[in-house]
């Protein structure tokens, strides 16, 4: 690492982590807007939901291509160049007269945010020494916990007195900030290896988006004819990108990162942990209007102090990883997650809204210990040259698991209640379900070496 960056790591950090942080409350925060939405282009919910939805196939689509990127073009040109596509998203989103512009708007900044959500994890795990990755990471967890818990929020108080432009305006002036600060504050750190790009296997990677899409639309209206084509279009064209990848000279995506046995733990781990972490934050609103007849408004303050936890959690669980190493802190991690669902699904029907709070708090609580943990410990466990690919692999398989986690909890929630008229039952069953989830990864945890970096690591 070079003296400048060393001398420059809190600013290079701060940059780094401020630009992630404001692209990450874009993904969190414009839900509470659907209904303008509907109400400015008379539209109904569920083409108003592909500004989410088409924002996630667009996000994992750019994901696997991330490491090629970082591998080929210099970090701080490709940090601004992703700020800036960002910032034109969201101009496009802020003038935006039809939908179909809001839309495109939107797409644009997808691809940003698929490009920056594992590059920034791969530079930070690059410029800090494997003794202190815990820490580091932590600090990151925090800024994505926060983003999590302040979006909603920051939404809610802007569209009380403002239209939904003004969502994006502060989106972009973020943006615009970050962008002037990194011509001071980024620099290039990591090494390039230029390599020709695959456009083959970027093709096939449309099977990961294609999958995420299948899982969202069966949710909503089951397995149809067409999406059982699409499933197996998608099937066969993931085992090909599979096979191409560790058929290829210079791959894509480096899938022989799964070849380490820690690092393949490490990126279940992070799967288990999300799926708790994403089925807490969708089941529970459901729990709270439907079993406890709260507002809406209600409802998403009540998630607030889970997340505020999950944030305030995240650099202990760092600091913990660099003390005592990862066995423990992802298995006092998946204890968590297991008590909060046994918690909501044994009690379930009995709890005071105070009372299903704290079982939301301690199911994302476990997500702290589990989720940086992890991804810092399977990083530690790879060659520094292959820390690229770990981190847009662990990312992409996130969120294909996060994807079936809440098809399951759906599926499980919507069959359960049907079969017995209660909705109580449809919600035990989910919450038990999922704490089952978390033992197949508390089995996991205990069997992860107890050191959270090994002695060849980078320096």
């Amino acid at each position: 690492m070079s003296a400048a960056v060393t001398i420059n790591r809190r600013a290079f950090t701060a940059t780094l982590l401020t630009g992630t942080f404001s692209m990450s409350i874009s993904q969190s925060a414009l839900s509470t807007a659907y209904p303008a939405f509907m109400r400015d282009f008379n539209l109904p919910a569920s083409t108003v939901a592909w500004l989410t939805t088409g924002f996630m196939l667009v996000m994992s689509l750019m994901i696997p291509v991330s490491p090629w990127l970082l591998a080929n073009v210099g970090f701080k040109r490709l940090f601004q160049g992703v700020v800036a596509t960002f910032a034109v998203g969201t101009a496009l989103c802020i003038w935006a007269p039809s939908f179909t512009l809001l839309m495109i708007g939107r797409l644009l900044e997808a691809v940003a945010v698929g490009v920056i959500f594992p590059s920034y994890q791969t530079v930070l795990l690059t410029i800090t020494d494997a003794a202190h990755r815990g820490a580091t990471m932590g600090i990151a967890g925090l800024v994505m916990g926060s983003a999590l818990a302040v979006g909603p929020i920051i939404s809610g108080v802007l569209l009380t007195w403002f239209s939904w432009r003004a969502l994006f305006t502060l989106f972009i002036l973020v943006a615009l900030g970050v962008l002037i600060a990194s011509g001071r504050t980024i620099t290039d750190v990591m090494t390039l290896a230029p390599s020709r790009f695959d456009w083959p296997s970027a093709v096939l990677v449309a099977s990961f988006p294609a999958l995420l899409y299948v899982l969202s639309a069966a949710t909503n209206g089951g397995l149809t004819p067409p999406l059982i084509g699409l499933l197996v279009v998608a099937v066969l064209a993931g085992g090909w990108f599979v096979w191409r990848q560790l058929h290829a000279t210079k791959p894509l995506l480096q899938l022989r990162v799964f070849a380490t046995g820690v690092f393949t733990q490490s990126v279940l781990l992070t799967g288990i942990s999300y799926i708790g972490l994403i089925v807490t934050t969708i089941v529970m609103p459901l729990y709270f209007q439907t079993v406890l007849h709260v507002s809406p408004l209600v409802s998403g303050l009540s998630l607030v102090p889970a997340a505020v936890g999950l944030s305030l959690l995240n650099p202990r669980a760092g600091r913990l990883l660099d003390r005592l190493g990862a066995r423990p802190v992802a298995t006092i991690g998946m204890s968590l997650i297991v008590i909060g669902f046994l918690l909501l699904g044994l009690l379930v029907g009995h709890l005071p809204l105070w009372l299903a709070i704290i079982g939301a708090m301690i199911t994302e609580a476990g997500n702290a210990f589990v989720m940086m943990p992890a991804v810092t410990a399977g990083a530690n466990a790879l060659p520094h040259e292959l820390i690229p690919d770990g981190t847009a692999v662990t990312t992409t398989v996130r969120q294909l698991l996060g994807s079936t986690g809440v098809a399951v909890a759906t599926l499980i929630l919507s069959q359960v209640q049907a079969a017995t008229g209660s909705a109580l039952a449809g919600f035990r069953a989910t919450f038990l379900a999922f704490a089952a989830v978390g033992v197949v990864g508390w089995l996991l945890a205990i069997r992860l070496p107890q050191a959270s970096a090994p002695a060849n690591a980078p320096r």
